[in-house]
């Protein structure tokens, strides 16, 4: 048998034990009057107890009594009740072991059952590994085998029997996983597997270590370094079937450890165990190879661009002073002619006389100079980098196969044309070389009727870049720059999702339904604005106004809120996450990546989350801690802190918190809005992430936020700073992973876009945002825009009904898509965005979108109270942002974590100690609340409402951080603080 636990005994006990509570206890254990007829033959009031409860036992658990080790007091009670029998005879029945054997085998064969023997651990084995190879989850497979008990009628086992059996499964399953994986290998690639984790002294490490070191910074250098260890990957020869061949959740977490495992660890495994999980890494690091190769060069070919365009701004602003000059010149010529017009004197001789014909001769060369910079095309500047570009271009053209939906795209055939002429050394390009870019690139490229090799090259390679973005043009084995088909779910697996949505089936229905609610908002709206009966709107100067909307927290609130505030228990962050760990036992979701097992030193989990959510990092986390070192801090985060046991954990507290009497104060749990919080870098140069001049001229990244009505911050992901924030706002909506129902969703002009208004309302979301250029923007009609006269100010161009007809199909199919969680809606918007001509299906979802919005806009113009929940939803989104910022303050708050997974962890570990410290502060808010009523004071629950539990002054956050006198703080409550005068934390 396997040394680990497929279960800790409290987590077997709660899958399978015998509940307390009566709800489940009525559900599962009433007896039938047949049943309490079977019991009255039985004499004496402790034997019909006790075969009672025998009974119930048997026919609802499946466990006999002999079996079962956890108390039954509960049950015996429920029991007791229904037959109207003491509860307490219930131990004079436990005393007689030969009554309960005789009782258990007259029940056993009246209900058709036996008990399992050791001759039944092979199918209990059997049964767990058919369950273990499409999971690793250890609650399926317990269920599979006591499944697979029942349907053979016996009963079950003893607990430990079936964790046991359990475990066994899964190794077997492991087993048949690794044999499908290594199948077909032959000896020369098992010995290349073999030597990937030994040290090469050439390497100076293991060839293993080599491959997964991935460079960051975009460098012609890296680019060749990473088509290096593609080439070598694909040396060894793994077949491209690999991953079919088992499960893909069995596939990932061979991947996961292979990833995670350095190479000493590796070398533990057993051999075949050890080849596997190299076969498949291998397997995942040549499509991660190619997509870094990919997003690489991306980034090189749009540097080229920025940099020569940013060269350009610089040339031209140095011409200001010429500039300046020319244009008077220009100016006094024009009008020495305007003179020689109205006296009809000779033009030259005036122009001459008053500018300067000389004068005129002698700039016009300035002047051609300064026109050919202002016209000059952005490929031109960008050629200037042509070197850079080929110091890696031959190399990824060779190494990279591109496919396009044509065979005979004109794309791919440029590209086959640079591979050829790499290939055969010759330098000029033919003069019947495809050209598929834009015209104006064309004619730039072709120079006096021959290519020019510099210009061609660039415009070829910045077009496969667009390309490659919206998915025009792919690469196999490549997850990033796919085929924008291959992300959609199949045609035939659409219709039940749509029927889910309670979308119409065709365009014409949604056309109609839609377009007669547009109609009679428009008119409704026309009157009520020509009547001024809207409330802080009027139209002046053909432009809208709307009056901003005052503060409407009142005073009465605002001093509530600093009284419950100043009641809180003064903590430290280390206390806090030990209790709150105990309410919710989200420390449980961190499991073992190799085992399952949770985390057995919870002191080094929680400091491990807290060097993540704080931005201190595990080796000063562990000088500042007491109670636990940096290895094992090194050990636990390897072990357990990964993305998905992050968000499994936050969703054990997102819907503890919800589940509080409290939280509905603050809201329902159906509304929430996102935001983008700005973090600064702590590198520079090209690995600093991106500028975003809002934020001033450091780079960084944003971490974008999903915070419920409730203050819960229920999803978070890392987003560069310069990005659009639209395309994120579905993610978070659709893959949040808690229970939580949203129907409604606030966000800031910069997640606006009419994609995320349509896909939003098909979905079954409200998408309410607060926009700034609100009066900018247009509405939007079916009808001619003659129908609303008094609106023509306000309306843009009609919508364009045939494309929304023409593309109804491919829109519920992409709709269908996310809502399945085939692919992340943001993947999709930027592929959509990135086409050079405007996709179809992009077009039809703006023109969709634009109904959506214009019927929002009405609503926000029509409703004041919709504008007020906006800024208060908001405004939770900006008390979260305010705590993210006391936290993260290690290292100045600027986040030096190259790799994306590592700034993950930063966001996610930030985002699970906001969500610690809103359910401790819930919890303790609602104790000062009851302390407040206690006394006969009125605390209103409308006050309430506009209290939060996003505070912190009473939270010690920095500090020595003592987890070994934390885990040691008594379980209970709190007293609350109440001292007249508050003390710092």
């Amino acid at each position: 048998m396997p040394r680990h636990r497929l279960l800790p005994d409290t987590e077997l006990r709660r899958l399978l034990g015998i509940p307390a509570d009566r709800d489940a206890l009525a559900r599962r254990f009433t007896l039938t009057p047949s049943d309490q007829d079977l019991v009255l033959t039985r004499r004496g009031t402790a034997n019909r107890l006790g075969f009672a409860v025998q009974l119930a036992l048997l026919r609802h658990s499946g466990r006999a009594l002999a079996q079962i080790e956890e108390p039954l007091d509960a049950l015996v009670d429920w029991i007791a009740t229904q037959i109207h029998v003491p509860a307490h005879l219930f131990t004079a029945y436990a005393r007689r072991p030969q009554t309960m054997t005789d009782h258990a085998r007259q029940l056993a064969a009246m209900l058709g059952l036996r008990p399992s023997t050791n001759l039944d651990l092979p199918f209990m084995i059997e049964a767990a590994a058919q369950a273990a190879w499409t999971t690793n989850r250890p609650e399926p497979i317990v269920t599979a085998i006591v499944s697979a008990l029942r349907s053979q009628n016996l009963i079950l086992p003893a607990l430990p029997v079936i964790e046991r059996t359990g475990a066994a499964g899964r190794a077997r399953a492991r087993k048949r996983a690794v044999d499908a994986l290594l199948a077909g290998l032959t000896d020369e690639q098992l010995a290349e597997l073999d030597r990937l984790p030994v040290v090469d002294p050439d390497l100076g490490g293991t060839p293993l270590s080599w491959l997964k070191a991935m460079p960051s910074a975009p460098k012609a250098g890296h680019v060749r370094d990473l088509l290096d260890k593609l080439q070598a990957v694909r040396a060894i020869g793994i077949a491209s079937d690999i991953d079919t061949r088992i499960p893909e959740v069995r596939f990932r977490q061979f991947v996961r450890e292979g990833q995670a495992s350095p190479a000493y660890l590796l070398g533990r495994y057993t051999a075949q165990r050890r080849r596997a999980t190299l076969v498949a890494v291998l397997f995942d690091l040549e499509s991660r190879l190619i997509d870094a190769v990919l997003d690489m060069a991306d980034r090189l070919i749009g540097g080229a661009f920025t940099r020569g365009k940013h060269a350009k701004e610089k040339t031209y602003a140095a011409t200001t002073r010429d500039v300046g000059r020319l244009m008077r010149l220009f100016h006094d010529t024009i009008e020495a002619l305007a003179v020689a017009q109205d006296s009809d004197r000779d033009a030259f001789a005036v122009v001459d006389e008053s500018v300067g014909w000389a004068k005129l001769l002698r700039a016009r060369p300035e002047v051609a100079s300064l026109a050919d910079l202002a016209e000059e095309n952005p490929l031109v500047r960008a050629a200037d980098r042509y070197i850079t570009i080929r110091k890696f271009l031959p190399a990824l053209l060779e190494a990279l196969t591109f496919k396009a939906a044509r065979d005979n795209d004109p794309l791919l055939a440029a590209v086959a044309l640079l591979r050829d002429l790499n290939q055969s050394g010759k330098r000029d390009i033919p003069a019947d070389a495809p050209m598929p870019f834009r015209k104006e690139w064309r004619r730039l490229v072709v120079d006096g009727g021959k290519p020019n090799r510099r210009l061609y090259e660039m415009a070829v390679v910045a077009t496969l870049r667009n390309k490659l973005r919206s998915g025009d043009v792919w690469v196999e084995r490549s997850s990033n720059y796919r085929r924008f088909d291959s992300y959609l779910l199949p045609t035939m697996a659409v219709a039940p999702v749509l029927s889910e949505l309670g979308l119409p089936d065709t365009a014409d229905a949604w056309i109609a339904m839609r377009g007669q609610e547009l109609d009679e908002r428009l008119k409704r709206f026309t009157l009520r604005l020509r009547r001024s009966q809207l409330d802080g709107v009027e139209l002046r100067d053909d432009r809208l106004h709307i009056t901003p909307l005052r503060a409407t927290t009142p005073v009465e609130a605002t001093v509530l809120a600093g009284r419950l505030d100043a009641l809180l228990p003064r903590v430290r962050i280390t206390e806090l996450l030990h209790e709150v760990n105990r309410a919710t036992g989200f420390a449980a979701a961190f499991t073992n990546l190799r085992t399952g097992e949770p985390c057995a030193n919870e002191n080094a989990l929680l400091a491990a989350i807290l060097a993540d959510g704080t931005n201190l990092g595990l080796a000063r986390m562990a000088d500042a801690s007491q109670g636990v070192t940096r290895d094992q801090l090194v050990w636990t985060a390897d072990a357990y802190i990964r993305p998905e046991t992050y968000r499994a954990a936050l969703a054990r507290i997102i819907e503890a918190q919800h589940r509080l009497p409290i939280a509905a104060l603050w809201g329902s749990g159906t509304t929430s809005s996102s935001d983008g919080q700005f973090f600064r870098s702590g590198k520079r140069g090209n690995v600093a992430g991106e500028v975003n001049a809002r934020y001033g001229v450091d780079p960084g990244f944003s971490f974008y936020t999903h915070v419920s009505d409730q203050h819960g911050p229920y999803h978070v992901q890392v987003i560069s700073a310069a990005t659009h924030e639209a395309p994120y706002v579905l993610d978070g909506l659709l893959h949040h992973g808690t229970s939580l129902k949203i129907d409604t969703h606030y966000v800031d002009t910069g997640g606006v876009s009419d994609h995320v208004f349509i896909l939003c309302s098909l979905l079954g979301f409200r998408f309410c945002p607060r926009l700034r250029d609100f009066p900018d923007r247009k509405l939007a009609s079916i009808e001619p825009s003659g129908s609303y006269k008094a609106l023509l100010p306000l309306l843009g161009r009609r919508i364009k009904v045939e494309v929304i007809r023409e593309h109804w199909d491919e829109v519920v199919r992409l709709v269908a898509s996310l809502k399945s969680g085939s692919v992340a809606p943001s993947t999709m918007l930027k592929k959509l965005a990135a086409y050079e001509r405007q996709n179809q299906l992009d077009l039809a979802l703006q023109e969709l979108g634009r109904i959506e919005r214009t019927l929002f806009m009405l609503d926000w113009l029509e409703s004041p109270e919709l504008r007020r929940r906006c800024h208060a939803g908001l405004n939770k989104g900006e008390q979260r942002h305010a705590l993210a910022q006391a936290i993260c303050t290690f290292k100045q708050g600027r986040i030096a974590d190259r790799g994306t997974e590592t700034q993950e962890y930063r966001a996610s570990g930030l985002n699970l100690l906001i969500a610690a410290i809103v359910y401790w502060n819930s919890t303790y808010m609602a104790d000062a609340i009851a302390h407040l009523r206690a006394k006969g004071e009125a605390v209103p629950d409308e006050l309430l409402a506009h209290t939060s539990p996003v505070g912190w002054e009473h939270i010690g956050l920095s500090g020595d951080f003592l987890w070994e006198r934390a885990a040691s703080t008594p379980v209970g409550r709190r007293p609350l603080n109440l001292e007249r005068q508050r003390r710092a934390a």
